[in-house]
């Protein structure tokens, strides 16, 4: 089978990927869920004209010159409105939140006041409207403020409050199951023996997936053998996962069971080679409604392709509307040579020089199994398929990593 195109192989993966269905939650429950609908306000916000100061609630017409007096007529707090209209020569105490009586068209801050008795004498013009929030300034009810799609942030939480829902229709987190082959892995905190490595990819896999909004399931470690990984497949599917992610297995050795494994489960296969550095051996199927997707062992190419495919999955499956990576411009910091048919995904430096312009360096040795760069990475660095040669300098595309 040819390598994919990158481009190929990412809507593959999202063919047919329909949001999961919508549940309710309580609002302090969801934080970073994604919102099933359109969310329009249920009130006007703030529902009547309110004082944005501490001072006096008075006419302008009243108080257009300093040194103006006024008679106080009473009060105003926040919650406690005044019953009473304002009339010439007359002024309200008011806080700020509170209601701004009728007759009263504008406030005067109490330091641009002097307290005489039972009156003020006013140091400061006012001026119609001033320090006064009109109703309605900040929303009113119907007003679409948060469209369905967002991810919810802590900022939206407040404004979800504010237009008094208490509970909103989020689409349900996808599940996603990870498992790891190969008997050369132990975990950390072990002693291992000849020829075995500690095992790391699961660690950042599970962290990128639960940052996105999956729920994750670990199915652990299997033995390199097609009984071992079969089991391993069958667990995802009977425990409704939507998304099976592997790591390792994925080439085209004796002991790469993966694929062998997948297929004799039922699992259809899409493609299994992309045409990508780091990343060539993976692949994609589907067994009922769980999507599979088995990353190459090396610790580099099964984060970067975590990264660039699982993601997006992730993010489709939970209804979002930036489901694709966001590219950015910068400069390349260092000249770098020519490619060749495979798209690469260069680790990455990241500075910004002193004229704001953003430099992307990559790193000194790109080897796929080197995790000291690619956490010192703050970027990938796209270069298509037979790019050119380019110096130092020229612009180039990059996908910011998470931090």
């Amino acid at each position: 089978m040819a390598l994919m195109p990158v481009t190929e192989a990412m809507a593959a993966i999202l063919a047919g990927a329909e949001p999961l269905p919508e549940e309710m939650v309580a609002l302090d429950a969801a934080h970073h869920r994604v919102l099933a609908r359109d969310l329009a306000a249920l009130r006007t916000q703030p529902p009547q004209a309110m004082s944005a100061m501490d001072g006096y609630a008075v006419r302008s017409v009243d108080a257009s010159r300093a040194a103006t007096q006024l008679k106080v007529i009473g009060e105003i707090a926040a919650g406690r409105p005044f019953e009473k209209t304002v009339g010439p020569g007359e002024a309200v105490r008011i806080f700020t939140g509170g209601v701004i009586p009728d007759g009263a068209d504008a406030v005067v801050i109490q330091e641009d006041t002097v307290v005489e008795g039972i009156g003020i004498t006013i140091t400061e013009a006012a001026a119609p409207g001033r320090h006064i929030r009109p109703a309605g300034v900040d929303f009113r009810t119907g007003d679409v403020l948060l469209a369905g799609g967002t991810r919810l942030v802590d900022r939206d939480l407040s404004l979800a409050a504010a237009m008094n829902y208490p509970d909103l229709a989020v689409r349900r987190r996808p599940k996603l199951a990870l498992l790891a082959t190969g008997d050369e892995l132990v975990l950390p905190g072990s002693t291992p023996g000849p020829g075995q490595i500690v095992y790391s990819n699961g660690y950042a896999l599970r962290a990128l997936a639960r940052h996105e909004g999956a729920d994750v399931i670990d199915l652990g470690i299997a033995a390199d053998t097609v009984e071992s990984t079969a089991q391993g497949i069958r667990r995802a599917r009977d425990s409704g996962a939507d998304i099976l992610v592997t790591t390792g297995g994925a080439s085209v050795g004796d002991h790469d069971l993966v694929k062998r494994s997948l297929e004799a489960e039922g699992v259809t296969m899409a493609f299994w080679r992309i045409a990508m550095r780091p990343g060539k051996p993976m692949m994609h199927g589907r067994l009922g409604g769980m999507r599979v997707i088995g990353l190459p062992g090396n610790p580099v190419s099964s984060y970067v392709c975590g990264f660039l495919f699982v993601v997006p999955l992730i993010r489709q499956l939970s209804g979002r509307s930036d489901v694709h990576h966001r590219i950015e411009t910068a400069l390349l910091g260092r000249d770098v040579p020519a490619n060749d048919q495979r798209e690469d995904y260069l680790r990455a430096r990241l500075d910004v020089r002193s004229d704001r312009a953003l430099i992307a360096t990559p790193v000194s040795h790109q080897d796929s199994s080197l995790l000291g760069n690619l956490a010192a990475a703050r970027a990938l660095l796209i270069r298509p398929p037979f790019a050119p040669a380019a110096t130092a300098g020229t612009p180039c595309d990059i996908l910011r990593l998470p931090s």
